[in-house]
């Protein structure tokens, strides 16, 4: 735009009747943008400078909403803000820039639904705490079940690709707090933040006050004491501030770096089963809350009988006097509702309650039940001999020393010794074992022998070393050969082994291969390996 002296000088050049009247050079006149032809906002997280995303082949979509007194555009998809439309722009402008607009009315009440929806979702297949932030968002709290997803970040892919497949666009945060990933899910540069511990403060610097959520008059008042972004309120002191900003501000503040609790309320499952005990007086000795627990239990086996069904896993939830919550849960390994087993199961886990000042409330539900019939007594009746089951002797095993370290070997359809067994359900009963000769202790890698003297290509070691002691081999049969499954990898297509099975001087049976078959290079490098002990 020319300058003030510019201008003077171009009507000063102009010829006497051209000139403007001296009430018209009072007069400043100066170019106004096209109100039709505003250019968008940028993209949220999008680095400057970058190209706008390309349409989509289908109509542009944007719905409308009233805010005020006018109609405003409250959401647009990529191919309508590629045209140019965003979010706050008058309907009326949106409909006169892009004339096959597909708009739609703006339903609140719908979204909510949706987003409870994706909670319940949330609940039953990624974590037990999960609640919706109406409009837009979802509140996981991975704590302790991260690792059966792989991790943080695996688990943050799965969830993105989850919401594309679906049609969502999704941004995913994992931060220290609520607050904390609420604001970089929202705020932050990139679709996908995971946020170290310790480096919340960091990671919320550079964002705006509006991350916070704080209400309109507060950020009013920000912008009118000149606070900007987050970093700007961190030095000031707390007493200023909340006289300046509002003590909910402040609050807001606390919860996003974890200096004020912000507890996330779970979507209750409706169609989890959940009992409920309030207390007249807190309670705080162990005896107490076995009572409750047992009280709880009878009501919940009242409740499963009446579904026919058993639990798998039940979850205490006690709430203490200063309205934090103590949490403790066990598992089973058959479908049950028996009273006297579930009440020994849990009062395995008093211990780890902390009652504080006392408990006044407690909760029990069962988040993962399976149909359970009735039990045909016909046999016991009769008076013939019944096999034991187990799983009560397993429940409380596991109960005691963690549910990992509680289960049972089963056979696996594979020639590869170490692939030919696995891990199973303590309870189950395996399959049918082959008929090979295995050793008692089968390593779960093999381990490799140094100075073995054998005569090839056939004839089982004379002698070997392994773990820095000397083997005098008397006694072998063999070999046994085990080609590789060349479906698995490439490697394995003419991979050999030759196993043998050796009696030392001293009584010791070992289980022994060769790579190779001693002919062909390439089936192995000759290198000997222990794989076994045999009793």
């Amino acid at each position: 735009m020319p300058t003030r002296g510019e201008v003077e000088q171009q009507i000063a050049a102009l010829p006497a009747h051209a000139q403007p009247a001296m009430r018209e050079l009072g007069r400043r006149s100066e170019a106004a943008e096209h109100p039709f032809r505003r250019a968008a906002p940028a993209v949220r997280g999008a680095p400057p400078g970058a190209a706008p995303a390309p349409s989509p082949a289908h109509t542009p979509v944007a719905l409308i909403g009233k805010v005020g007194r006018r109609e405003e555009v409250v959401a647009a998809c990529a191919a309508a803000q590629a045209l140019g439309i965003y979010v706050g722009m008058a309907a009326t402008h949106a409909r006169a820039l892009v004339s096959d607009l597909d708009f739609r009315p703006h339903e609140p009440e719908a979204d909510v639904a949706l987003i409870d929806r994706l909670a319940l979702l949330a609940v039953r297949r990624w974590s037990p705490i999960a609640a919706a932030t109406p409009p837009d968002g979802i509140w996981l709290d991975l704590t302790g079940c991260d690792h059966l997803h792989g991790d943080e970040e695996r688990f943050c892919r799965r969830l993105l690709a989850f919401c594309r497949r679906t049609g969502f666009t999704a941004r995913v945060a994992v931060a220290d707090t609520p607050g904390a990933a609420h604001a970089l899910a929202r705020f932050g540069r990139d679709d996908l933040s995971i946020i170290p511990h310790g480096d919340t403060v960091r990671a919320l610097s550079p964002l705006p006050l509006a991350a916070l959520r704080l209400e309109a008059t507060a950020l009013g008042a920000a912008r009118r004491f000149g606070f900007e972004t987050v970093a700007d309120l961190l030095p000031v002191a707390r007493g200023p501030l909340a006289r300046r900003l509002g003590l909910p501000a402040i609050t807001r503040l606390d919860q996003a770096l974890g200096s004020v609790a912000e507890p996330i309320t779970p979507r209750e499952d409706a169609t989890v089963p959940v009992v409920e005990r309030r207390l007249l007086e807190p309670i705080g000795t162990a005896e107490a809350i076995e009572q409750v627990m047992a009280d709880l239990l009878g009501d919940m086996a009242g409740l499963l009988q009446a579904r026919g069904l058993g639990v798998r896993s039940l979850r205490l939830c006690g709430l203490r006097v200063d309205g934090s919550e103590q949490v403790v849960g066990v598992g089973t390994s058959r479908p049950t509702r028996e009273v006297a087993h579930l009440l020994r199961l849990l009062k395995l886990r008093i211990e780890r309650i902390d009652p504080g000042m006392g408990l006044e409330q407690f909760w029990l539900a069962a988040p993962h039940t399976e149909p359970l019939d009735a039990v045909n007594l016909g046999a016991v009746l009769a008076g013939d001999v019944q096999v034991r089951d187990p799983a009560r002797l397993v429940d409380v095993v596991a109960g005691r020393i963690g549910p990992g370290a509680v289960f049972r070997f089963a056979p696996v359809e594979s020639h590869v010794p170490e692939r030919a067994v696995t891990r199973s359900d303590p309870v189950a009963m395996p399959g049918t074992w082959p008929g090979w000769q295995r050793p008692v202790r089968l390593f779960a890698r093999p381990e490799p022998l140094w100075g073995v003297i054998a005569l090839l290509p056939d004839q089982p070691p004379r002698r070997f070393e392994w773990r820095g002691r000397a083997h005098r081999v008397v006694a072998g049969d063999g070999p046994e050969r085990i080609h590789g499954e060349w479906w698995r990898r490439d490697a394995e297509v003419w991979a050999i082994r030759d196993y043998y099975r050796v009696e030392d001087e001293a009584g010791g049976r070992f289980w022994l291969f060769r790579r190779g078959d001693g002919v062909e290079d390439d089936t192995g490098g000759l290198s000997w390996w222990i794989h076994g002990v045999f009793a």
